[in-house]
C-alpha cells in the first residue's frame, strides 16, 4: 500500500494552486469542456514518469494501482475523464500555451523565493541545443529533398555550437533567475538554426518587473532585444548587458563591468543547462519527434522543474539541490 498522498498526486494537485496566465478570448465552435490545467496535469505525469506518447499515458492510467486510482481522481472534473481523442488534441495543442504558463509561474517563484532579495535583480539569457532523435539530416541530402531514412526527424535543423560543434536538433531558449536559486523565468524550443536574439524579446516580455539587468552573449547585442528591454508598461527601464563585437581585448571604460556581469551569466547559464539536461536525461537526444512533441517535452520538462522548486520550497527542503533525486523518487 502506498501512502496516502504520493509524490507524483502532490504534484499534480500542486498544479491546481499554481497562478495561470489570463485565458485566451473564447473562438468560435464548440465551448471547452475541460480546463487547461488538466492537461498540465497530465504533462506533469508524462514528464516524471517519462512517458512521451498519448497512448503511454492513457496505458498508465488505467492500471489498477492505489496510486493510478488517486491519479485517475485527480484528473476527473464533474466525475469525467477526457476521452483519448480529447487528451490527444488537447495535449498537442498545449505548446501553444506553455510559455506564458512557465512566465507566469516564474514571476511567482520569484516573489515566494526571493532569489534577488541580497544581490542585483539580474536575469540570464541563453539557448541550449539539444539534439533530434533518430540521426542527423545531412545539408546535401537536405538541398536535394532526400530523407535517407524514416528515422530522421526532418523538422529539426542545423547549429554550430562553440563547446559541441556542429548539431542537429532544436535550440531550448531560457531565462533564469541569476542568484543562490536558479529558477526558470521565460523558455522558448525552436529548430536549431533559429537566432538567437529573435526570440530573445519573447523571453523578456514574461521577466517579472523587478528584473533590472539582462545580461547575454554576442547574439544578444542587438537592436530589436535593446526594443524589447525599453517597451515596457512602466517606468523602470531594464539594461542590457552583452559581451561587446570586436577583437579582444576591448580596452573601452565598461569592460571590467561587464567582464563581472558575464561571469555572472555564465555561472547561471552553464550550471542551470547542466543541471536540467542530467535530470531530465538530454545531454544525448531527445526521446521525442517532431516540433510540437519536443516543444511539449521541453517545456513541460521546464514547468516540471518550477512546480519542484515550489513543492520543496513549501516543505522548507532544499530547493535547489537533490531534484534528480527527488523527481526520480516521484
Amino acid at each position: 500500500m502506498i501512502p496516502q498522498d504520493s509524490v507524483l498526486v502532490q504534484l499534480i494537485r500542486l498544479v491546481e494552486r499554481i497562478p495561470s496566465p489570463p485565458p485566451p478570448r473564447r473562438r468560435r465552435g464548440r465551448p471547452i469542456v475541460y480546463s487547461e490545467k488538466l492537461f498540465l496535469k497530465a504533462l506533469v505525469i508524462m514528464i516524471v514518469r517519462r512517458l512521451h506518447k498519448v497512448g503511454e499515458l492513457l496505458a498508465v492510467l488505467d492500471e489498477p494501482t492505489p496510486e493510478m486510482t488517486m491519479v485517475r481522481d485527480s484528473l476527473r472534473e464533474e466525475g469525467c475523464l477526457p476521452s483519448r481523442r480529447t487528451f490527444q488534441r488537447r495535449l498537442k495543442a498545449l505548446p501553444e500555451s506553455l510559455p506564458e504558463q512557465i512566465g507566469c509561474l516564474g514571476r511567482h517563484l520569484v516573489r515566494v523565493l526571493e532569489p534577488w532579495h541580497s544581490r542585483g535583480r539580474a536575469v540570464a539569457l541563453d539557448s541550449t541545443v539539444l539534439r533530434a532523435k533518430g540521426g542527423v539530416w545531412h545539408k546535401k541530402d537536405k538541398k536535394a529533398g532526400k530523407v535517407p531514412h524514416t528515422a530522421i526527424d526532418t523538422e529539426a535543423n542545423w547549429t554550430k555550437s562553440g563547446w559541441h560543434g556542429w548539431v542537429y536538433g532544436w535550440k531550448l531558449h531560457l531565462a533564469i533567475a541569476v542568484g543562490e536559486v536558479w529558477i526558470p523565468l521565460a523558455a522558448r524550443l525552436t529548430a536549431a538554426n533559429t537566432a538567437d536574439n529573435s526570440v530573445a524579446p519573447c523571453l523578456i516580455g514574461q521577466l517579472p518587473d523587478e528584473a533590472r539587468f539582462v545580461l547575454g552573449d554576442v547574439h544578444y547585442n542587438a537592436q530589436n532585444v535593446r526594443q524589447a528591454c525599453l517597451l515596457r508598461g512602466t517606468q523602470q527601464q531594464r539594461f542590457l548587458v552583452t559581451t561587446k563585437r570586436g577583437a579582444y581585448p576591448h580596452t573601452d571604460d565598461g569592460v571590467e563591468v561587464r567582464r563581472i556581469f558575464h561571469k555572472l551569466r555564465s555561472v547561471t547559464n552553464e550550471n542551470f543547462n547542466e543541471h536540467f539536461k542530467a535530470i531530465f536525461e538530454v545531454h544525448g537526444q531527445v526521446p521525442t519527434r517532431g516540433l510540437l512533441n519536443t516543444q511539449r517535452f521541453a517545456l513541460g520538462a521546464v514547468l516540471v522543474y518550477q512546480l519542484a522548486l515550489l513543492y520543496r520550497h513549501e516543505r522548507n527542503l532544499e530547493v535547489n539541490r537533490g531534484l534528480k533525486a527527488f523527481l526520480r523518487a516521484a
